[in-house]
Parts: structure tokens; C-alpha cells; sequence
């Protein structure tokens, strides 16, 4: 977690955006991510020098020319402001080299940089900015990513498609139940700002350090692990800078709307983590007709869950956040849908989340469902959990709660129990977390919800017999009574 000292330089250069004259928090995060990107880009080229330097022999791939040095942030920022805000905005500048880096294509971000925009109106915003950036300690990976997700929590608002911000929490725990590995193909085709797969290779990061001394596995990581679909050109801008600002070199980005005939990927990924958009239905003639033959509904959040199976291999995995509709809904589509996960596929587990864990960006209800593409079934018990705490508050202030109390965050509760799911056989459906058969499941219409297996103990509670009650009713009368004509004796 980034400390307050941290977030309130953040909200001071936040305020002298808005008061600069830009007050779309997307062009706001996308500024700050240009600088934070620069930045990125000496580092990697300092790095290099050094490696160049111990090794005795010359730097190769370097970032930056010869005649380019002063694009560098090093050189830069200890530069007069007018100074600084010249070489951003002049046609050859740092801005320019940006935009155009890697313009043959060995970049995936580059494409997305054609449209950019460098929009900070001052020399003195400008360096106030760059004094901030270049203040904290962005050699820690973790500050890094603290950082860049307190920027992006400014987006509070849903967008027009109905996307809003995965809490980064939420991603962790889902990317934890899948375990990325080594040999992984990871794609998230409603990308945004590129969360799962920044939280999957900081997972791999963690776990498999040695896949990073391998040059085969390190090129693996840096250019094919990791794919990203999206729409938006702004969010995959955000996205590609993202990815880079966390170690990941040239991952796949690709504009697209996924739902769409354009998205023609079949069978191409070993892993699926995504939230996609609820907005609720579209025009089916934009509907891509594999989808529609899948499953006949122009909701979604169904379609991206058949488009979840036609992206995986065989034998891949999803961990996807869909609206609760999908896990009860009585429409033929919504139960098509569930029927294909437990009957043609495998569904490994349901986790019902509370409303307020996407506050204040939206209220609604949500889980998280984990499946295996098998094309041939293979669903046995299926895990439930009812989440009822994440660590936050589920109001719109969603403020810090003591994460080592269970009940206030189930969040390592859950990744607990699901790596040891033997052990899940025991548990009553009184519990928090149980485990039912796929026949159960059939037999009420592939009904995901939980309350629909889980058991309520009610406690009995015992009351006195009517006449005690009524005695009980006549004794404070009297006392009221009372009480009322030794007032009118004060007052009278």
C-alpha cells in the first residue's frame, strides 16, 4: 500500500490538472502515464548500460541513440521548466520519440501511441509532475504498482459500455485459484487497463524466479505469454504502458471488440481471467454468429462466457466476474449457459461476492466462476464460497478493514480452502464454503446460486406463555399510570 504522504502528491498534481483545464480523469491517468512510461524507458536503458558496462562488451538494443540522450529522464528533469516543456512538445521531441518508438512493429504498444495526444498545458504543471514522479523509489516493482493502481482508482466512474475497475484484490485472489505457470498463454479480451495480466506476471514473478534466467522462457514472458482485446484505444494505450511499467517488454494488444465477427481467435489460450462489461444486451447484427450458435441471447455477460470456451484450449482454465443474473437467471439462454459449463465442460467453483465489492464505481451483485474447458464434461463437485467480506468496507468509501480478521476479509480463506478442496468434503452446507455434486445441480435447473444449496440454521427462540405477557403488559400499564397522576399533582 502506497502511504499518505504518497497520495496526497498524487491528489496535489490530480487538483493542478483539473485546474490546468483537464478534468477527464482519463486524459488525466493517461498524461501521468506518458511521464511514467518515459520514465520506464531510461531505466530499462540504464540497466542495459550496466549490464554492457560489467560485461565489458557493447550495449545492445539500446532504448535511446546516441542523439537522443537528452530525451532521457535523467538528463531532463533536473532542466529549467520552459526548458523541459520545449523538448516535450517540439515536433522531434520526447513526446514525438515516443509515439513513433519502434514504429516497425516490434513494439505492441506503438500502434495504440498513433492517436496520443500530449495534452499538459504548462511548463510549471509540467515539472511539478515530473518533481513528483521522479521523487518516489520507482526501482521497487511494489511501490510501482501501488502507484499506478492509486492513479487508476481515480477512474470511479463506469464507462459508457459498462466496464468499471477490478479491484486489484479481487484480481489477485482470482489470478492466486489459477496459478499461472511458465508455459501459460494468458489473455483477458476485455482488457481495459490490463489488471489480470499485470497481477499474473507479477504471480509468475513471485513464484518462478528462475523462468527469468532462461532466455527461451524470458522471451516467452516478454512477447507471447500475455494477450489483451479491447476496444478502447485510450485503455489499451493505459493497458500496453501498464504492462511495460511492470516488466512485461511486448506483450499482445490487440483492438478489438470481442464480441464481434472481427474477433475470429479460437481455441489460442491456456488461461482466461477477465471481467467483461455488463451492460446488458447489444445488436445482435454485431453479435459474432460462432456466439449466437452458441448460445441464442444478446446479453453480454452470457456471450462472453461462450466466448471465454471458444478462446481456450482444450484443458485451459477461466476465472471470469459476471453479475449474479448469469448464476440464476430463468431465461432458456441463462440456462443454456450453465448447462454447457457443468454438462460439456467442467465447472470447478461458484464464489458469491458481496454488492459493495465494486463500489462506488457500480452495486451490483457478482461472482466469480472457475471452469476447464474439457469439450467432454467432467464436472463432479462443485465448490461454493459465500464471500461476505473482502478486507473493505462495502460502502462507497471502501475503507482499509483489518485483514487479518476473518470476518472482515474471507479473501485467504478462500485461496486457502480451494488449493485444498479434499479437505472440503467434510464441510456441512451450514458452512461458509461446501462442495455439491453436479447431479444436484441438474436437478434444480443448473442453479448456480448458492443460497440455493446453502442451509440456514434458525435458531429457535422461546417465549413466555400469553398469559405471562399479558400479565407482564398490565403491571407496566399501571406503573404508566402511575407515573401520570403524580405529574398532574406536580403541575397542578
Amino acid at each position: 500500500m502506497i502511504t499518505g504522504e504518497l497520495k496526497n502528491k498524487v491528489d496535489q498534481v490530480w487538483d493542478a490538472f483539473w485546474s490546468g483545464g483537464i478534468s477527464n480523469p482519463l486524459s488525466v491517468v493517461e498524461q501521468i502515464t506518458y511521464l511514467l512510461f518515459i520514465k520506464r524507458l531510461d531505466e530499462i536503458h540504464t540497466r542495459r548500460e550496466q549490464q554492457a558496462r560489467f560485461s565489458g562488451q557493447e550495449m545492445t538494443d539500446p532504448v535511446f541513440t546516441p542523439d537522443q540522450q537528452d530525451f532521457r529522464w535523467s538528463r531532463f528533469k533536473d532542466k529549467a521548466p520552459g526548458e523541459i516543456f520545449e523538448l516535450f512538445r517540439r515536433p522531434d521531441g520526447v513526446f514525438d520519440f515516443i509515439k513513433n518508438l519502434h514504429k516497425d512493429g516490434n513494439s505492441s504498444y506503438a500502434r495504440f501511441m498513433k492517436d496520443a495526444v500530449f495534452m499538459i498545458p504548462t511548463p510549471s504543471l509540467l515539472d511539478r509532475v515530473i518533481g513528483m514522479l521522479d521523487s518516489i523509489p520507482m526501482d521497487d516493482r511494489d511501490t510501482k504498482g501501488d502507484l499506478y493502481e492509486y492513479i487508476l482508482s481515480n477512474l470511479s466512474t463506469s464507462g459508457k459500455n459498462g466496464q468499471f475497475r477490478t479491484p486489484r484484490h479481487i484480481i489477485k485472489m482470482m489470478v492466486e485459484m489459477t496459478a499461472p505457470g511458465p508455459d501459460d498463454l494468458i489473455c483477458d479480451p476485455a482488457s481495459g487497463t490490463c489488471g489480470f495480466l499485470m497481477a499474473s506476471g507479477e504471480y509468475l514473478r513471485e513464484h518462478y524466479q528462475g523462468m527469468f534466467s532462461d532466455r527461451a522462457k524470458l522471451d516467452h514472458f516478454n512477447r507471447r505469454m500475455f494477450t489483451a482485446f479491447d476496444f478502447d484505444a485510450t485503455m489499451l494505450r493505459i493497458g500496453a504502458m501498464n504492462l511495460l511499467l511492470h516488466g512485461i517488454e511486448q506483450p499482445v494488444i490487440e483492438g478489438r471488440d470481442s464480441l464481434s465477427e472481427e474477433m475470429t481467435t479460437s481455441e489460442a489460450y491456456t488461461l482466461v481471467l477477465a471481467n467483461p462489461p455488463f451492460k446488458g444486451s447489444i445488436d445482435e447484427e454485431n453479435i459474432a454468429k460462432s456466439l449466437r450458435q452458441a448460445v441464442k441471447t444478446k446479453k453480454t455477460e452470457l456471450l462472453f462466457v461462450a466466448l471465454f470456451l471458444r478462446l481456450l484450449k482444450p484443458g485451459g482454465r477461466c476465472a471470469c466476474i459476471v453479475p449474479d443474473g448469469v448464476l440464476f437467471g430463468s431465461s432458456n439462454a441463462h440456462k443454456e449457459v450453465r448447462r454447457l459449463l457443468v454438462d460439456g465442460h467442467k465447472l470447478d467453483g461458484v464464489i458469491s461476492m458481496p454488492s459493495g465489492v465494486f463500489k462506488p464505481y457500480a452495486g451490483v451483485s457478482t461472482a466469480v466462476l472457475i471452469f476447464t474447458r474439457t469439450d467432454s464434461g467432467g464436472t463432479g463437485d462443485v465448490w461454493f464460497y459465500d464471500m461476505q467480506a473482502d478486507g473493505f468496507s462495502l460502502d462507497d468509501k471502501r475503507t482499509p478493514l483489518d485483514a487479518a480478521k476473518h470476518e472482515q476479509n474471507n479473501l485467504p480463506d478462500i485461496v486457502a480452502r480451494w488449493k485444498n478442496l479434499e479437505a472440503e468434503k467434510g464441510r456441512a452446507r451450514t458452512d461458509q464454503s461446501f462442495l455439491v455434486p453436479a447431479d444436484e445441480i441438474r436437478e434444480n435447473g443448473y442453479d448456480l446460486s448458492i443460497n440455493r444449496y446453502k442451509e440456514i440454521v434458525h435458531e429457535e427462540i422461546e417465549y413466555d406463555p400469553p398469559e405471562k405477557i399479558i400479565a407482564d403488559l398490565e403491571v407496566i400499564e399501571g406503573d404508566i399510570q402511575k407515573g401520570l397522576r403524580e405529574l398532574k399533582e406536580i403541575l397542578g
